[in-house]
């Protein structure tokens, strides 16, 4: 949220100098504020641990917030009750004619199928151009990262012989970006995926900017300059348990999963993990709703003008 100082407070200067939003009188008078409408459009199997994840880390401000969440498909999704999707799910097709301040696309266990090759992907890309014109702002996170790149920028990842699984050390390329306001210079995040993107590929898109990377997992956060597309390619939402319980489903799956790194004391599974991601999860969220959403989305949604068309 802005802060509300006197005009001509001479701290003003120096915290606009930070890129540190601050209000005069004049203009907090002339304020309007309204629920911000968030679109989640869930793609994981396990839809319900998902949403809560999700959630908790949007529920960490004082804005008010009405969520949507959205399917692709009519499919039955495995790891989740049908009653449950019923209930509480919109159709794509409900919500289209919609506009939104913040659309969040999750990530899919979808390592190894070549983008043509999913069976929701012309869906996939009718949402991702729908987006571009009904949304402030969309945050794409782990496989949605990779497939937006992919469609926006035909930019292809390369898939690594081992998944990338862990909780690794980045740091903050841009500290003056309004996204990681409040970060530490280095801090942690998870990672879960074998698709990878370099930074310089990133870089190489007029208008993105890799934020923060990991000299082991790479580009972290990347975002575009008038911030209205936000790249995420780990999992700033998992809970404690949730590395323990893909390595654990990996294991009882036959498979050989490597111990997810920076994880366990002394990489012992039968140790409980150390976390230290959560508190940057949350920033990383409240950072988006606030400087992403709030600050720049136009009070009526209708007046919500289309993004500039990505140049491959």
């Amino acid at each position: 949220m802005p802060i509300r100082i006197p005009e001509q407070l001479p701290a003003q200067g120096v915290l606009l100098g930070e890129n540190i939003f601050t209000m005069d009188s004049a203009r907090a008078s002339h304020q309007d504020i309204r629920p911000l409408e968030v679109g989640i459009l869930n793609l994981m199997p396990n839809k319900i641990e998902t949403e809560i994840q999700l959630l908790r880390l949007l529920s960490n401000t004082p804005l008010q917030i009405n969520v949507d969440l959205i399917r692709i498909d009519d499919q039955a999704p495995k790891h989740t009750p049908q009653s449950h999707m019923d209930a509480f799910y919109h159709d794509f097709s409900a919500v289209a004619d919609k506009k939104y301040d913040g659309l969040i696309v999750t990530g899919a266990p979808l390592a190894f199928l070549d983008y043509e090759d999913v069976k929701y992907w012309d869906t996939m890309k009718t949402i991702l151009e729908w987006a571009q014109r009904h949304v402030q702002s969309t945050m794409y996170l782990c496989w949605a990262a990779h497939a937006a790149m992919y469609h926006f920028y035909g930019i292809q990842r390369k898939l690594r012989e081992d998944k990338l699984s862990g909780v690794f050390e980045h740091r903050v390329l841009d500290p003056y970006n309004e996204i990681l306001r409040g970060f530490d210079p280095v801090f942690y995040a998870p990672h879960s995926r074998y698709g990878h993107i370099e930074s310089e590929q990133y870089n190489s898109v007029a208008g993105l900017q890799v934020i923060a990377e990991s000299d082991k997992a790479g580009a972290y956060i990347v975002a575009s300059e008038d911030k209205r597309m936000v790249f995420v390619t780990g999992h700033p939402e998992y809970d404690p348990e949730t590395l323990n319980d893909e390595y654990a489903r990996d294991l009882n799956a036959g498979q050989q999963p490597a111990i997810p790194e920076n994880y366990y004391p002394g990489d012992d599974p039968s140790q409980p993990p150390v976390v230290r991601w959560r508190s940057h999860g949350s920033l990383l969220f409240t950072n988006w709703l606030n400087y992403c959403l709030y600050q720049t989305t136009p009070f009526d949604l209708s007046q919500l003008s289309e993004k500039a068309q990505p140049k491959r």
